[in-house]
């Protein structure tokens, strides 16, 4: 018989036992921290009717769209959790409760060239607040909070949440007569960390945007200073633009509201460069670097939109989200062992049995595990030191051994693998460590 050559499309992340067990670490110490703040669990399908996920897809985005037929449905996977949010949202409204604040962990599909890096299959791990009509800018500064509280648990080293408010960009470019290419002037300006600020100069040429406005774009993204310094430069511009007003306000209350939360002054501040890319976002945007790896770009990213769900409701549904890119970040920091995959296996003990007993096996067994522990059973007829290579190879803490002996006597021995230390236990002494 012919053999199929085993092996995994481009694109697409498989991790060994020892990879994937830290993969999981990292997404439930993601899980908790969204759940300490009171975010639902959601999680939608990962297809969708086309014409339903689709509403708003255009460009590139949905030349990216995994999309194919099944008899007469016209389906789609997903390629990021919030249109699938706006969906759900639109569609459940009367039952959900108001404001919404939801998190899903879950995987989306972007059928980009395959490179090192960057995945056709990844995990996005977002949450998002959801308002009806209105929702307070406070908001904003709490997720500045839970942004904190996830990178300071999962321990990366040194990061910055960088923060700016988009009004006061649009203002600013309608101030100077801007503002049709404001968008285009932001895609560029969101540019500058990638491709320097000549680059940037020349692509604002290349727009049509005049010398004159371009030594003021780039004097006002270089403001530089405390925190409090440029909050104080902007007010000194004496800008009477209602959008670009109206955006510091904001800025001044998230910034407010963030020291509120005790986030530390040294791992948040204001940068004017940051615009996001995605035209929904409205009001604060939100880029987390990690301060000794600024090449891995931005590892958490975000900001508030004023209509999530426009293209399934004529209800106003003003939100505030962030997203993890989990998958993209988990290669990123394993190339340059910020993390180790150093866990083999998730079994606390392993159980090796020297008799055919196993309503005894089975007794042991179910005591451990009462004790909240991970317990595994070595049934396979192999010699005894097979079985403690096999733990010593998974480096599994504890064996315990149950002979004719440990029988008799209703006791187990427990060997520490690291130690080396031994000692015989009844079994209904209770936990041994």
């Amino acid at each position: 018989m012919n053999k199929t050559e085993p092996r995994t499309l481009p694109g697409f992340m498989e991790l060994l036992p020892q990879e994937q067990i830290l993969f999981n670490q990292i997404k439930e110490t993601i899980k908790n921290n969204y759940e300490k703040f009171g975010f639902l669990p959601l999680d939608t399908p990962v297809m969708e009717d086309s014409n339903v996920l689709l509403a708003k897809a255009g460009g590139e985005t949905e030349k990216q769209i995994y999309r194919f037929t099944k008899g007469d449905n016209d389906l789609s996977l997903r390629f990021d959790l919030t249109v699938p949010l706006a969906k759900y949202v639109a569609k459940n409204y009367g039952e959900l409760t108001f404001p919404f604040r939801r998190y899903q962990i879950g995987k989306v599909y972007r059928g980009e060239r395959a490179q090192r890096g960057r995945y056709r299959e990844f995990y996005q791990c977002d949450i998002d607040i959801i308002g009806d009509g209105e929702l307070s800018i406070i908001n904003d500064a709490e997720l500045t909070k839970v942004i904190y509280d996830t990178f300071n648990e999962l321990d990366f080293g040194k990061f910055t949440i960088c923060i700016n408010n988009r009004k006061i960009l649009n203002g600013l470019f309608e101030n100077f007569g801007q503002k049709e290419s404001s968008t285009q002037i932001m895609r560029i300006i969101d540019k500058i960390e990638k491709i320097g600020k000549e680059k940037v100069i020349q692509e604002l040429e290349e727009l049509g945007i005049e010398k004159t406005n371009i030594e003021q774009i780039i004097n006002f993204i270089e403001i530089d200073g405390t925190t409090d310094e440029k909050l104080d430069k902007l007010e000194k511009l004496n800008i009477s633009n209602e959008v670009f007003v109206k955006g510091l306000q904001e800025l001044k209350e998230v910034v407010k509201y963030i020291r509120y939360f005790n986030v530390p002054e040294d791992n948040f501040k204001i940068d004017l460069t940051i615009a996001r890319g995605l035209d929904y976002y409205t009001g604060t945007v939100y880029e987390t670097f990690l301060d000794d790896y600024k090449s891995l770009g931005s590892v958490c990213s975000g900001g508030r939109y004023e209509n999530l769900a426009e293209y399934y409701t004529d209800k106003k549904l003003p939100g505030v989200g962030i997203s993890i890119g989990l998958t993209r970040l988990f290669y990123q920091l394993n190339e340059i062992n910020i993390i180790k995959a150093d866990k083999k296996s998730i079994a606390d003990v392993l159980i090796i049995p020297m008799v055919d007993n196993f309503e005894y096996i089975a007794k042991i067994q179910n005591e451990l595990r009462n004790q909240g522990k991970n317990v595994q059973i070595y049934y396979e007829d192999k010699k005894i030191k097979t079985k403690f290579k096999y733990a010593d190879k998974l480096q599994i803490p504890y064996v315990v051994v149950v002979g004719e002996d440990e029988v008799k006597n209703n006791t187990y021995t427990i060997k520490n693998m690291q130690t080396g230390e031994q000692k015989e236990i009844s079994i209904w002494d209770g936990p041994f460590w």
